[in-house]
């Protein structure tokens, strides 16, 4: 046992907490609380019951594998946002990570079509490159994250630029394609790679140190530092596992196209950030889960793609989104106070 769960399981109120859970009775008040914290899933389940009932192209296995398909690339740097987030910070750098990896692969794509791993091994140390300049901003010279992440946002995209000369990078091996048209059981490579990053997050948060670490720094920072934990290399962690988790995705998404484009990914954080907050993620650190992430990200492209086989114009579907994201907001503020 580490020394930080060592002191939460001798907390008297911990202990009275675990002695009266196998007598809980659920009052009405509790059942309503349960109700809110897991409002994302009633309304997930609601909207795919609307939808298969209002179109008939809605509920077919090709339409799940396309949304599962264009949920996997804002899966892989949502996942990284949240861990982000837990700790109190947030990163804006990640579309701009998914530009520069796409473009750093295809340059090395193109100027060596037999080393094709080399191709990808570089996009993933360029996006790993942009997360630990961004954990040394806010670890160590304590540069707040907004500030720190808009800055490498600013960067990465301008280096994006600079590797195409200002254009995209075009005639890449038609190897290079195969990556995202690999299929296991009938699930594209990208759709696998979402699968098992979700698996194993999910497991790193919930039954790791490290993951409660990440925890405990988001919740109180200067507790975590008391409890024994060094505060500064588990904030670099977790912008470097949001730096590599965007490069990767920046490759599945340059496969796809077989190209480089230097505008690839603009635009993604937010919406990474509205699955994270959609997700039940607290913005001030401390509270969410990879499993609310995922509600949440399933829940905006179930909605992108129900309402486009109902023919809803984009702009609607933006104010739907907008909606959506403050009504979570407002029930996390809501589950906030009732909590405290």
């Amino acid at each position: 046992m580490t020394r930080e769960s060592h002191v939460l399981a001798s907390t008297p109120a911990m202990a009275a907490v675990s002695t009266d859970l196998p007598n809980r009775r659920w009052t009405g008040a509790q059942v309503r609380l349960l109700a809110i914290k897991n409002a994302m899933v009633i309304v997930m389940i609601a909207v795919i019951f609307y939808f298969t009932a209002s179109s008939p192209l809605f509920a077919t296995v090709d339409n799940l594998q396309n949304i599962l398909l264009a949920a996997a690339p804002f899966a892989l740097i949502a996942f990284g946002q949240t861990l982000v987030i837990l700790t109190g910070g947030i990163d804006l750098s990640v579309g701009s990570v998914i530009a520069l990896s796409a473009m750093v692969a295809a340059w090395a794509a193109r100027a060596n079509p037999d080393q094709l791993w080399l191709a990808f091994a570089l996009a993933i140390a360029a996006g790993v490159a942009v997360g630990l300049a961004n954990g040394f901003l806010v670890s160590v010279l304590n540069v707040p994250p907004f500030i720190a992440t808009l800055a490498l946002l600013t960067l990465a995209s301008g280096l994006a630029y600079v590797i195409g000369n200002g254009a995209p990078i075009n005639g890449l091996p038609a190897t290079y394609g195969d990556l995202a048209k690999f299929k296991v059981l009938g699930l594209q490579l990208p759709v696998i790679v979402m699968i098992i990053g979700f698996v194993i997050l999910a497991v790193v948060m919930r039954r790791t140190v490290f993951g409660t670490r990440i925890y405990a720094v988001g919740g109180n920072p200067q507790a975590a530092r008391i409890a024994g934990i060094k505060v500064p290399g588990v904030l670099l962690s977790v912008y470097v596992i949001s730096g590599a988790l965007a490069a990767l995705s920046g490759v599945l998404l340059s496969s796809r196209v077989i190209a480089g484009t230097p505008s690839l990914g603009s635009g993604y954080e937010l919406d990474a950030i509205a699955a994270v907050v959609i997700g039940g993620a607290s913005l001030m650190g401390g509270r969410g889960s990879i499993w609310g992430t995922l509600v949440g990200l399933l829940l905006i492209q179930t909605l992108n793609n129900g309402l486009d086989l109902m023919l809803v114009p984009s702009y609607w579907q933006m104010v739907i989104k907008g909606v959506l994201i403050a009504a979570a907001v407002s029930v996390d503020v809501f589950v906030s106070r009732r909590i405290r």
